[in-house]
């Protein structure tokens, strides 16, 4: 028997939970329902958080293993900046029950990721996911003419670390929320970075990306206008990476990225239009 068998056998127990959340953006932190900090892999689990966890159903086979964790928010912790920039949205989560008294007498209770994170007033909740959720996604390919790679992916192979593909730019000022004007540089043409990803270096927004719809070169200076507003918007003098964008089509992986031995779609699969056009009698004139 583990050790944290032999003294859940005892009858006496004295056991807590501990959390590890890892961000995407690497930062780790540590939970714990026990009145006191504990310590272990590393690891330092703060009391005092208010974080409690709904029972966990852990089933056989493929369905998801759920939960729900609930805290309060707190500078020190769980700050509502951070759910509302989305920065714990998929962090990686581990679970152990501990015995308090000896933290070596522990067991893994959970491993999985957090899914939607939500706050109303000075509280948060955190739903849990599984490992086996990503065995339900639905896999496979789709028959089109445009690529199904994501660029810069092993499928893809293109190297968008590479100079030529972005660059480093300073924000100058920030129009409607979602269009950065950012300072001409790089030599980069007008529409290089549609469709490609903008992040986030500097600043309170530091980490935080997004998705690019438009770009242009206006006056000496390049508009970029994303999908979405970010959840917190950067202030001038921060500094944003941009990385180009590919609309998927055979001739823009030719031509702009040299990539057209790794592109992954169909550009001869016939049309709607032929899919749906039917024989036409047609009438041969003049001699023969």
């Amino acid at each position: 028997m583990s050790g944290l068998a032999d003294h859940l056998a005892g009858g006496i127990t004295t056991t807590c939970l501990c959390w590890a959340v890892t961000r995407r953006d690497g930062v780790e932190m540590g939970f714990t329902d026990h009145d006191r900090d504990l310590a272990f892999e590393g690891v330092t689990f703060r009391a005092g958080t208010g974080l409690t966890a709904r029972a966990l159903a852990q089933v056989a086979g493929l369905a998801v293993d759920n939960s729900e964790a609930v805290g309060a928010l707190s500078d020190a912790g769980v700050r509502a900046e951070d759910i509302t920039a989305g920065r714990f949205d998929g962090a990686a989560v581990r679970l152990w029950q501990v015995n308090w008294q000896d933290v070596a007498a522990r067991e893994m209770r959970f491993r999985g990721t957090l899914g939607e994170v939500t706050q109303a007033g000075a509280e948060f909740r955190a739903e849990l996911r599984g490992l086996s959720e990503a065995l339900n996604r639905t896999e496979g390919r789709v028959l089109q003419p445009g690529c199904d790679a994501v660029l810069g992916d092993a499928r893809c192979g293109v190297d968008l670390s590479l100079p030529e593909f972005g660059g480093v730019f300073a924000v100058e000022a920030v129009r409607e929320g979602r269009v950065l004007v950012l300072a001409l540089a790089g030599g980069f043409a007008a529409g290089w970075f549609a469709q490609g990803t903008l992040r986030i270096l500097d600043g309170a927004a530091a980490g935080l990306s997004g998705s690019v719809k438009r770009d242009a070169v206006e006056d000496g200076l390049r508009l970029v206008e994303l999908w979405e507003e970010p959840a917190i918007l950067p202030a001038p003098g921060d500094r944003v990476d941009l990385r180009a964008g590919c609309d998927r089509m055979a001739e823009t992986c030719r031509s702009k990225f040299s990539n057209f031995m790794n592109f992954r779609g169909f550009p001869h699969v016939p049309d709607e239009d032929w899919i749906t056009a039917s024989p036409r009698r047609s009438m041969r004139t003049g001699a023969a």
